[in-house]
């Protein structure tokens, strides 16, 4: 064991007359120089260099250079080189590391900018999972994004404030997430940079985490379809509708285009929900569904002519289609991926099988058997027989309860029709105006004529009609 240090000048005489440790070595430090010493062993006295790096007030390592065994070495050559070493390691460098980089030069920005082009881009993730990590980033390490990893790595402590901080700030989810995205980022550095030391976030405290049990079940269905009728907007309400019939994902389906949608094999096909094209999937439709579909297609096309040629949902927006989906609590109650767990929810009394609704909702299969699944085999009858099941238990459970108010509900959900007393009158003047284009002779706003199983429907009239032979 190494004896208590000693603090000397160091001088040829004097080093001379430092005794050999009887066991093990100690230290003997020069009373003028910081940073200069000599170990002495059982057979040798060394002199040594010993510096430390700090950057922003924090220290980030501490090294020791070895300057030459004192028998052959003087004193005062020894201090010198001691001053030089000092200087270099105050500087960043390690002894020793000078052809290889150093630790720590890599930076939170260049590790995220690799990840982010290797790992998101490269790897086709949607834009919404890019924003997400880079929201963490410009809002959560904006002030690390030029510090060397290797900092964040020997000062976990750090991290932890760093996470406490916004947790008291915005919010134990946030703090998670953004906790996350710097894991996976400093991961992904470290595999290319071996002398990284361990990921800080290790030493994260996380916040409990409880999924928000905010779905409905069949007695709140009533009340909320209440809600949904009252909704002004004809292609609003028909996107929460199907939200909770289809257990989509909001972005998913808002960007839903015509060409998406096959009325004759019954789907509705989403090219990039959430994990990218990979993940593409069809929706296959009820016949709830089908309804719903044929409704938002003509008020599309009364409400935004121009807009409903390419989307399923059309508004006003820059980008042509639903981009705000979100609605006041006192109007609507759920919305959003509410409606999802309620779709999750409903098919149990539905009788639906847990691994139905999985492939129903497009989540990912867990074990090995389910990877052999063909998903497409099953769509055509087994999946759309699971998918009337729940929308049946979610229109009767809307008009169970008898009542007159009732009434206007199922007539909406039992028609393809677009319910003259459900526009808004801030909506009639397009309606109008479309329709008096339509009169006067001029081209029919982009009318709707779909062959389906059922016949040929065009945008007036939601009537089957039957070919001349």
């Amino acid at each position: 064991m190494e004896s208590a240090v000693k603090k000397i000048l160091l001088t040829d005489a004097a080093v001379t007359r430092l005794p050999f440790a009887a066991a093990g070595q100690y230290t003997v430090r020069d009373t003028e120089q910081a940073g200069f010493l000599v170990k002495v062993g059982k057979r040798s006295r060394t002199y040594m260099a010993q510096g430390e790096f700090w950057r922003e007030g924090h220290r980030e390592f501490a090294a020791t250079a070895k300057l030459g065994d004192a028998d052959t070495l003087s004193a005062r050559d020894a201090r010198k080189k001691a001053k030089y070493a000092v200087g270099k390691i105050a500087r960043g460098e390690r002894p020793g590391e000078e052809g290889v980089p150093r630790r720590g030069e890599v930076t939170l920005r260049e590790a995220w900018e690799r990840y982010k082009e290797a790992h998101l881009v490269r790897k086709n993730r949607g834009p919404r999972t890019v924003k997400g990590y880079q929201d963490h980033m410009d809002q959560h390490f904006a002030d690390w994004l030029d510090r060397p990893l290797a900092r964040l790595g020997r000062n976990p402590q750090i991290v932890t404030e760093r996470h406490d901080k916004v947790t008291k700030q915005i919010g134990p989810y946030a703090a998670n997430g953004c906790m996350r995205t710097l894991r996976a980022v400093y991961n992904h550095a470290a595999r290319s940079h071996l002398d990284l030391p361990r990921n800080p976030v290790l030493a994260v405290d996380w916040n409990v985490e409880e999924r928000r049990d905010t779905g409905m079940g069949e007695a709140e269905l009533p009340a909320w379809f209440g809600q949904l009728s009252g909704i002004a907007n004809p292609v609003r309400r028909e996107f929460h509708l199907l939200l909770l019939l289809s257990g989509s994902r909001p972005d998913a389906l808002k960007k839903a285009r015509l060409e998406h949608l096959d009325l004759r094999r019954r789907v509705l096909h989403l090219p990039k929900p959430k994990g990218g094209a990979k993940k593409a999937f069809d929706i296959p439709l009820s016949r709830l569904m089908v309804r719903s579909l044929l409704r938002l297609i003509r008020a599309g096309r009364m409400l935004h002519p121009e807009q409903a040629e390419f989307w399923l949902f059309p508004a006003g927006s820059t980008a042509g289609y639903l981009t705000e989906h979100k609605e006041e609590r006192h109007i609507l109650s759920k919305w959003g991926n509410e409606l999802r767990q309620s779709y999750r929810t409903l098919a149990q009394p539905a009788g639906v099988s847990e691994l139905d609704v999985h492939l129903l909702m497009n989540h990912s299969l867990s074990g090995v058997n389910a990877n052999y699944i063909t998903r497409h085999r099953l769509l055509e009858n087994h999946l759309r027989d699971a998918q009337e099941k729940i929308s049946h238990v979610v229109v009767e459970a809307a008009v169970s309860a008898r009542q007159p108010s009732c009434k206007p509900i199922a007539d909406w959900l039992g028609s393809c029709r677009v319910q003259p007393d459900l526009l808004q009158a801030d909506n009639s003047l397009d309606i109008a105006a479309e329709r008096q284009r339509a009169n006067s002779g001029n081209r029919r706003p982009a009318g709707l004529r779909i062959s389906t199983a059922f016949g040929c429907i065009d945008d007036w009239s939601c009537a089957p009609r039957r070919s001349a032979h």
